[in-house]
């Protein structure tokens, strides 16, 4: 029999908050976190604006010989991961830590250390690389640093899935609880790619928006004014716990785990399926996994990167998996006011869901303010917060390769 899985813990560090509460309550008030790039000189470049984290100093967080040894999205990562484990309440003293999983995610890893030793090798030689060099780059590297740092030894790994990453990784430690072959996990991903090299990377693909001039109206999904998405960064993490177990503890629970569902374009590398059905097989095979209907469903929030393609091929998704119920979900996108922390988008995202769940609201799609009829014409709560019952939702994330991970939770009920 599978075990019910609830969510007892959640930890953010974004641009646009670095605990639960400030990013929701931002979330709900339209806050923007897109601001002009100040990490590195914009001056040649496309591109001038970024969901950037403004004076992060790592040594407010780690002594500074661990810092250095850390590239960014690590220290993005542990630090969300401490306010994950702090906001559950749970005595680590007291549980079996082999049976407690860590199940991280990044699309990219270390690009920073990338770029930074690559620099050092052309301008001063090979062996002035640091011989650090590659246990600070590689992706998998964050969920190490987790497990190390609380003693944490059951599954531990990372997936890779692009934009996709961080929904794959919270699904795939849901259901290594589900099944039994833990009790708790700490999961979530973490993105830092606000690089010169990285930024130039995008802007050439075309995928970033240009709207410097105007920064925190730059991100527009679903918006017939959209031009691309913003990048952002930072981490979210979530503590998952078995519902027995949290239930005898006394723990808060924010919501419960319902369903996954994982699927493929198989259409492009980086485009969707323009008619959206791999969005549609993701979303459909999580609410068959709940066990429930698709009309159950009263809340969505989306991939919504504000990409031309994206927001039409995932609006079209949704009314192949809802048809005419499609029009009564209220549906939005955390990306609006975040940017895009490709793949970290997925576990802020599911945050977000799980508050709107526990707290019957649903926070706006910022910047809509020409709706993009008749592709875009569902309702993406523009530019005002709702209240409302959400009893089930689904957060989506999909990646470039085609890759799509449709993540449910519901209310919990005892």
């Amino acid at each position: 029999m599978k075990r019910r899985v609830v969510v007892t813990g959640m930890g953010v560090f974004t641009a646009l908050g670095t605990d639960v509460e400030e990013f929701y309550n931002n979330l709900l008030n339209g806050v923007s976190g897109i601001s002009t790039i100040e990490r590195f000189d914009t001056a040649e470049m496309s591109v001038k604006i970024a969901g950037e984290i403004k004076n992060f100093d790592p040594e407010k967080y780690f002594e500074r010989n661990e810092a250095k040894r850390l590239d960014r999205f690590t220290q993005y990562a542990l630090i969300a991961a401490e306010s994950a484990i702090k906001d559950c309440g749970m005595d680590l003293n007291t549980v079996d830590r082999d049976r407690f999983a860590v199940i991280t995610a990044s699309g990219i890893g270390g690009m920073e250390t990338w770029q930074t030793n690559y620099k050092v090798m052309l301008e001063k030689g090979p062996r002035r690389v640091s011989p650090l060099f590659i246990p600070m780059m590689i992706s998998d590297i964050a969920a190490g640093r987790i497990s190390m740092k609380w003693d944490l030894k059951g599954p531990n790994y990372s997936l890779t899935s692009a934009c996709a990453s961080s929904g794959h990784a919270i699904g795939t430690a849901y259901r290594t609880i589900q099944y039994g072959d833990a009790d708790f996990a700490i999961c979530g991903g973490a993105e830092a790619v606000i690089t010169d090299l990285a930024i130039a990377g995008f802007a050439n693909m075309k995928a970033l928006s240009t709207r410097n001039d105007e920064p925190q109206k730059a991100s527009r999904p679903f918006d017939k004014d959209r031009d691309g998405f913003v990048m952002g960064e930072g981490s979210g993490m979530l503590i998952l716990e078995e519902y027995e177990h949290a239930v005898k503890r006394g723990a808060k629970i924010y919501a419960e785990m319902a369903g996954i569902g994982f699927s493929g374009d198989a259409k492009d590398i980086v485009a969707p399926d323009p008619e959206g059905n791999g969005a549609k097989r993701a979303m459909l095979a999580a609410v068959n996994d709940a066990g429930i209907k698709p009309e159950d469903i009263d809340h969505i929030n989306t991939h919504g990167t504000a990409t031309p393609t994206g927001d039409y091929a995932e609006t079209a998704g949704i009314k192949l998996a809802f048809g005419d119920h499609a029009y009564k979900i209220a549906i939005n996108s955390t990306k609006s006011m975040t940017g895009h922390l490709l793949g970290a988008a997925g576990a802020i995202e599911l945050i977000g869901t799980v508050k709107a769940v526990q707290t019957d609201t649903v926070h706006p799609t910022i910047n809509l303010d020409n709706q993009d009829l008749p592709a875009c014409d569902l309702n993406y709560t523009p530019n005002k917060f709702i209240n409302r019952t959400v009893k089930y939702a689904i957060s989506n994330t999909f990646g470039f390769g085609g890759h799509n991970a449709s993540i449910l939770v519901k209310k919990f009920e005892g």
